[in-house]
């Protein structure tokens, strides 16, 4: 198979050079051309046509938001978004996300070469990744507004929902729960997302969901209404205190490759909630969260897996379809009215 095409588009011309040093270790890969800013990328998209773009997020002349805005209007593709580790480059790169960048690679805050170096293999992977995901899985959603309703007492949930996701998850996540009511089940979620975004994507999903969403901590108890999200650096699972159910956060070493890792989240579901749950795998690469949705199956559980075509990568959840883990497989949209 011919190598997969890059474009690099970055302001910073030692990044550039960092970028081309680290794709040219690898023979599936070929950077066809390097851009300053996205006006000059602009005519060498054209020219060179390339599989997947890796772009900055913060550029002069043309911010890589509005450049991104722009390609996915006129010439869609694969996009892997550079992103600075500021609150500001965790919200732009959020709402890169949303735009249909299929991922992104956080830029190291010191040492900038060694940092990239050592980035070197999540990058390759990204890149390639992203040459094989579903562009336009996920049609542009439609603002609307989220349910709304009276509040609720603080009472803990009677059964939980455990949602896992990878690459492509945090739009189908934002998806599920913009059309959830705001006295439903308790939600339990675990993203693969760096630590300095998942904070800001919790933020996110507050603002988009009439549930509380926040970022899960030690202790807390799991309440309907609300949702809670794994710290990007923390694995979470949740136990049972009697008849509540509270989320644990650990920092043990990551698991599957991952931290949080799905696996470790739905397999402490199925203990501790059992028929009382519902899982969710969506979106994502790899394997993780196929055999803890199995074992939820196990024990009694409802389970769920997104399906092939609304899915931007179709591995996690096409695994849990491989090991029967899965009691459905449903479109995104269809997930969310299940869960109503």
């Amino acid at each position: 198979m011919p190598p997969i095409k890059v474009l690099i588009i970055d302001d910073s011309a030692l990044m550039r050079k960092l970028l081309v040093e680290v794709m040219a270790g690898d023979p599936e890969l070929e950077v066809v051309g390097t851009a300053g800013d996205p006006f000059v990328a602009r005519d060498l998209i054209k020219q060179l046509g390339p599989d997947v773009i890796t772009l900055d997020v913060e550029m002069p002349r043309m911010d890589g938001i509005t450049f991104l805005r722009n390609l996915m209007k006129l010439r869609p593709m694969p996009v892997v978004m550079i992103s600075s580790l500021t609150d500001r480059g965790a919200e732009t790169t959020l709402e890169a996300l949303a735009l249909g960048a299929v991922d992104f690679v956080a830029k190291p805050k010191l040492d900038l070469a060694h940092g990239m170096a050592s980035l070197g293999d999540e990058i390759i992977a990204k890149v390639k990744i992203a040459a094989r995901a579903r562009l336009g899985a996920m049609p542009p959603r439609p603002r609307v507004a989220p349910p709304t309703g009276a509040a609720i007492a603080l009472k803990t949930t009677e059964r939980v929902v455990a949602i896992g996701a990878s690459t492509g998850g945090t739009e189908a996540i934002a998806r599920i729960l913009e059309v959830l009511p705001p006295d439903g089940h308790g939600i339990v979620m675990a993203q693969h997302i760096a630590p300095e975004f998942s904070r800001r994507f919790a933020e996110r999903l507050d603002g988009c969901s009439a549930l509380t969403v926040r970022e899960a901590g030690d202790g807390d108890p799991i309440l309907r209404g609300h949702a809670y999200l794994a710290p990007g650096h923390r694995h979470l699972r949740v136990v049972r205190s009697g008849a509540r159910y509270l989320c644990a956060l650990s920092d043990e070493p990551p698991f599957n490759r991952h931290r949080p890792a799905i696996d470790l989240l739905f397999e402490s579901v199925a203990r501790t909630a059992g028929a009382n749950a519902i899982g969710v795998l969506l979106t994502g690469m790899g394997a993780d969260g196929a055999v803890g949705l199995l074992a939820m199956r196990a024990a009694g559980a409802r389970t769920i897996a997104q399906d092939r075509e609304t899915s931007v990568v179709w591995g996690m959840p096409g695994e849990a379809v491989k090991r029967d883990a899965a009691s459905e497989v449903l479109a995104l949209d269809k997930i969310a009215a299940r869960l109503r």
